[in-house]
């Protein structure tokens, strides 16, 4: 469902910005959202969190876990009932997709269920090329007084 705000003219004026674009405008903002299952949001640590979702009556065969395209997408799906003849039904065992935005580099690590408690593990893991890194300033002067020190240690080596 599209956003009622047009974004038209900041797709016209910027490069490389669609995909943000494209969340906003898939956003549903304005909507009723889903709130089944109920979910927790935890920092563990600096790039660890975990989402904890309350799928009470699910068993692990009915819950499918799938990470793509920094998205994760959590669907359950209650096979049959158990031939019971309920007088009230309270617990809702009803089919559900969640899904939760990634950002860059984020990766699901694990995924547990206990007590009707799924939780999900996530590790935001930056690759090297991208860490930050240190660059040495170094020139015509610079490389002058390395060589002028490295010739003084072997002029040490062979006295």
């Amino acid at each position: 469902m599209r956003s009622a705000f047009d974004f038209s003219p900041f797709r016209r004026s910027t490069i490389g910005f669609d995909r943000l674009f494209d969340l906003l405008e898939d956003s549903g903002i304005g909507e009723a959202s889903e709130n089944y299952p109920p979910f927790d949001l935890v920092k563990v640590r600096d790039d660890e969190y975990r989402i904890d979702l309350a799928v009470a009556g699910f068993k692990r065969d009915e819950i499918d876990i799938t990470a793509q395209q920094n998205q994760l997408i959590v669907k359950g799906r209650k096979s049959g009932d158990e031939g019971h003849d309920y007088i009230h039904r309270g617990i809702a065992l009803r089919a559900f997709e969640r899904r939760f935005g990634l950002a860059d580099h984020v990766q699901v690590t694990d995924a547990d269920l206990e007590n009707g408690l799924l939780s999900i593990s996530l590790k935001r893991e930056i690759p090297e090329a991208m860490k930050p890194k240190k660059i040495e300033i170094g020139g015509k002067s610079g490389q002058s007084e390395q060589k002028a020190i490295e010739m003084q240690a072997e002029e040490k080596e062979t006295a």
